[in-house]
């Protein structure tokens, strides 16, 4: 077979970093996406996301997408306004997740358009979103549920599965066969022991693997998660303050709220307001509800964090929390702090050192979460410089993701493949899971350029 036949996989994305997650497989005249996630953090970064995508998106013939999160699904909208006309293959439960995240993500992108022209704080004249609602509407109608386990036929001799990842609702690493050739993308792994999701599914081998390294680099501290947000809480809010907690909303906000309805409900914290300031994670929390056989929790539990929080609805509630200074907890998106209500209520809160900010989970670089888990006590929010004075937390207990021994674990019964490529993690976490799975391991493994095309061979 001659070299321009044989099937390439190249990485769009999610190298050098733990965003923006893509990867295209192309098989003769057939282009398969793996993912089609925002960029987000360091700005130089997050300007790929306004270039061209690298290939036209009306040459894509499927997408199949591992889980929901932004970096994974965030850039779909954009895709298929500029041409992409083909299905998005996704499980039943990502599915109903992006029918929430995306229209979310491009109310929101309009939304902090329309405060920038307002305030004039961007440097452009009229500042534009990257898509709209209604670009979101459009790209919710490509969706194509597929059940876990089921064999996917694409036709031209590929097919695709989808296996149980962890990690978030509807999660799931995907096994592409192409005329026999398997490629596994482990998407992001969860842990074995998350007190919400049940394990991942161990990988069985393939020709190629594409592993994540969010964690490459460390493993979680084997702390009480409960216990450990239990003392900030009563912590803060012996002091009279307010606790404001920047989290994913969808998966992190669940798993926080189910911690403080169990908290409660054994008398460890006060009984203080907590409010639930993210429409779309109160809907996420009622497709958990939904999806109950996915997950560890109790229908007593589920019902717990679903009655937990009061939920706000709209722009002039969530102005008013901002102007009660009694003790009380926030749980609001975006995680990072890279948008959305919760930078209102950090410009509100985050001056006053009785408050607190409360980080619970990975903060990618270049990201204001990242800012504060370095150190630094000043933000950038709507074009000013925002002293933070409140105590900033990060908490080690309620990380989704595998660490490195995990990862290592879940890889490591398998037969080696011909070749393992590490990507989705910060230049650091990324090389080291790769010397760790070199020399551990035993087995051939490389952390891939930006853009970079690889041939897929025969099996051998």
């Amino acid at each position: 077979m001659q070299e321009k036949d044989q099937p390439s996989l190249t990485f769009l994305g999610a190298t050098g970093t733990v965003t923006g997650s893509r990867y295209l497989v192309e098989q003769g005249r057939r282009r398969i996406l793996i993912d089609c996630g925002l960029f987000q953090g360091f700005k130089q970064l997050r300007l790929r996301n306004w270039n061209p995508f690298p290939v036209p998106p009306e040459s894509i013939s499927d997408v199949l997408l591992t889980h929901a999160h932004l970096d994974h699904s965030g850039y779909l909208p954009a895709l298929v306004r500029n041409g992409f006309r083909g299905k998005i293959h996704a499980t039943p439960s990502t599915t109903e997740l992006c029918g929430l995240l995306l229209p979310d993500s491009g109310h929101l992108q309009e939304e902090e358009a329309r405060y920038a022209r307002r305030k004039a704080f961007s440097k452009h004249r009229d500042p534009q979103p990257l898509y709209t609602l209604d670009d979101a509407k459009a790209a919710l109608g490509h969706f194509d549920p597929v059940s876990f386990d089921t064999a996917l036929d694409m036709g031209d001799r590929i097919s695709a599965r989808f296996i149980p990842a962890g990690h978030l609702l509807g999660a799931a690493s995907i096994r592409l066969t192409i005329d026999g050739r398997v490629l596994h993308f482990s998407g992001d792994v969860g842990r074995p022991t998350d007190p919400m999701m049940r394990s991942p599914d161990q990988f069985s081998g393939a020709d190629i693997l594409i592993i994540e390294s969010t964690y490459g680099n460390r493993t979680h501290s084997p702390v009480d998660a409960e216990a450990e947000l239990a003392e900030v809480i009563n912590k803060v809010v012996g002091r009279r303050g307010t606790i404001l907690v920047p989290a994913f909303a969808v998966g992190r906000v669940q798993g926080i709220m189910l911690q403080i309805a169990r908290l409660r409900e054994r008398g460890e914290i006060p009984d203080i307001p907590v409010y639930l300031n993210t429409p779309m994670g109160a809907n996420a929390t009622d497709i958990y509800h939904r999806h109950h056989g996915e997950h560890r929790v109790s229908w007593d539990d589920c019902r717990a964090m679903f009655d937990l929080a009061v939920r706000i609805r709209t722009v002039e509630e969530s102005k008013a929390l901002n102007r009660d200074v009694g003790p009380k907890i926030i749980v609001s998106a975006s995680g990072m702090l890279t948008g959305g209500r919760i930078l209102h209520h950090v410009v509100s809160f985050g001056q006053d050192p009785k408050n607190a900010i409360v980080l619970s989970g990975f903060q990618a670089g270049g990201t204001r979460g990242a800012a504060l888990v370095s150190g630094k006590r000043a933000l950038r929010i709507f074009g000013e410089d925002i002293p933070i004075r409140a105590e900033v937390i990060q908490l080690e207990g309620l990380s989704g993701h595998a660490d490195a021994d995990e990862l290592l674990a879940w890889m490591g019964k398998a037969k080696p493949p011909q070749m393992t490529y590490v990507t989705h993690g910060e230049p650091d976490a990324a090389d080291a899971l790769r010397f760790r799975i070199e020399h551990e391991l035993g087995w051939d493994v490389r952390v891939p350029e930006h853009l970079e095309r690889v041939l897929i061979r025969s099996p051998q």
